[in-house]
């Protein structure tokens, strides 16, 4: 089922774009909450440790691969919106080619380097196998992130935010019972918990393509249609790659992080571990924003409708305002409540674990709101069709952990770690703010007649008075 962006309330239709794909986000960070939880409750704080210790460099090439299919959902929204459905299928079928491709090149890359690139970012060396052992099989599983994501992008673009949560709450169910399998069976250790996160994901990705062939007959896609086109792959790399390396750009920040933080001693990587996992599920309310935002702009830029672009961004603002508030209010009450999900009541040195790791949980949830405008402007600019353009915010984000790292860690300790990110939303926001007021002005100056099309839309649509 499609649903058209481009008419209605703007409040109503992100509200009831974002919802479902929240649930989405949720299950999806439900793998990593289940992997974590049953980590640290079966295997210990160092085995959650040696977990957390790969995750900006899972950020760094994961985060590649998100922003790669979300860039190339981007073209067949915008088609969408112009319903030019015969071009939104060609965009579709390169996409898959570039996709594969891409996959393949990193999977092969990160399998060669991974215990290079760990040992190049000081991972202790208590926690070193079990991290290069996670990493390494879900680097192995890039495929199947690309299979998921890409489709799941798709069909978002066409309006419909709800199937890929049913599938994903499928495999977050089939992911639980993985996990205590390969764990507590098999005696896999974290090894298992990665192997059980891409068997998953492998799920969700296949009943994603099943459903997508069966219930979309506005994708079946002509012979002439499923060629290799490379103009339309570059239209779809003009908006893939960039996204992409913004959110490589932004993890190279966080791994100098991570190393910085390595540095401290493993309770440290262990707290910001296990305060990593509660940060991802308060956070999934603003990807779910940004992933709304995407489509939103993506459509109405498509359909024409620019005069509807200022009005979504405002009213995703106030959603993102009045969630920030909640999330903080709710981390100052239980923020240890919270940090005892991941850790067992035997864990040795519980109560420096637990204090180190609420306050850094409550030190980011302090300024989730400008980490709502970062998704929610960031993801409209590229909506709008300049995700070159929004890389520079990746910049800004990058030079801030990059300086926290290098300098404050250090001199400061486990406190400016707690402050690196929320130091870098700001500095993003100092950029997003005035570049996302400047494309929507640009767009209105590049297509004066967009505005009076729109007049000219609702005039037809009044029906004149009985006389």
């Amino acid at each position: 089922m499609t649903k058209d962006l481009t008419s209605g309330s703007p409040m109503r239709l992100i509200l009831g774009f974002t919802l479902p794909t929240l649930f989405g986000l949720l299950f999806q960070q439900l793998y990593n909450m289940v992997d974590a939880m049953i980590v640290g409750k079966l295997l210990g704080s160092q085995a959650l440790g040696a977990v957390g210790a790969t995750g900006s460099i899972n950020f760094f090439v994961i985060g590649f691969c998100l922003g790669v299919c979300s860039g190339f959902a981007i073209p067949v929204a915008q088609k969408m919106g112009a319903k030019d459905y015969p071009q939104m299928r060609r965009f579709v079928a390169n996409a898959a080619y570039l996709s594969a491709v891409i996959a393949l090149v990193l999977t092969v890359a990160t399998g060669i380097f991974c215990r290079d690139i760990l040992t190049a970012m000081n991972t202790p060396v208590d926690l070193f196998e079990d991290a290069n052992a996670y990493i390494f099989i879900i680097f192995m599983g890039i495929p199947v992130i690309f299979l998921y994501n890409l489709l799941a992008g798709v069909i978002r673009s066409l309006g419909d935010s709800r199937t890929p949560v049913y599938f994903l709450a499928l495999s977050a169910g089939l992911n639980i019972v993985l996990d205590l399998m390969f764990i507590l069976l098999f005696d896999a250790g974290v090894a298992g918990a990665a192997i059980a996160t891409v068997l998953s994901q492998a799920v969700s990705g296949a009943a994603c393509l099943i459903y997508m062939v069966k219930k979309f007959p506005i994708l079946h896609i002509t012979q002439e249609e499923r060629r290799f086109h490379w103009e339309t792959c570059r239209g779809l790399l003009a908006m893939g790659l960039p996204m992409g390396l913004q959110y490589s750009i932004t993890a190279i920040g966080s791994i100098v992080m991570q190393t910085a933080v390595n540095a401290l001693g493993s309770i440290y990587v262990s707290a910001v571990a296990t305060g990593g996992k509660v940060y991802q599920l308060l956070a999934c309310p603003f990807d779910a924003m940004g992933a709304a935002m995407a489509t939103y702009c993506g459509q109405n830029v498509g359909a024409g409708r620019l005069d509807r672009l200022r009005q979504g961004v405002r009213s995703c603002s106030l959603l993102g305002l009045g969630y920030s508030i909640a999330a903080f209010a709710g981390m100052l009450l239980f923020a240890p409540q919270s940090v005892m999900l991941f850790l067992s009541s035997s864990e040795p040195q519980l109560d420096m674990l637990v204090g180190l790791t609420s306050q850094y949980i409550v030190a980011q949830a302090a300024f989730f709101f400008p980490l709502a405008l970062v998704n929610i402007l960031r993801f409209s600019i590229q909506g709008m069709g300049f995700s070159t353009f929004a890389i520079l915010a990746g910049v800004l984000e990058m030079i801030a952990r990059t300086v926290a790292g290098r300098f404050f860690v250090p001199a400061a300790g486990y406190t400016a770690a707690c402050f690196a990110s929320p130091a870098a939303w700001i500095c993003a926001d100092l950029f997003l703010i005035p570049a996302c007021l400047g494309c929507i002005a640009y767009l209105k100056r590049r297509n004066p007649t967009a505005s009076l099309e729109t007049i000219s839309r609702a005039m037809t649509k009044i029906k004149p008075a009985k006389a």
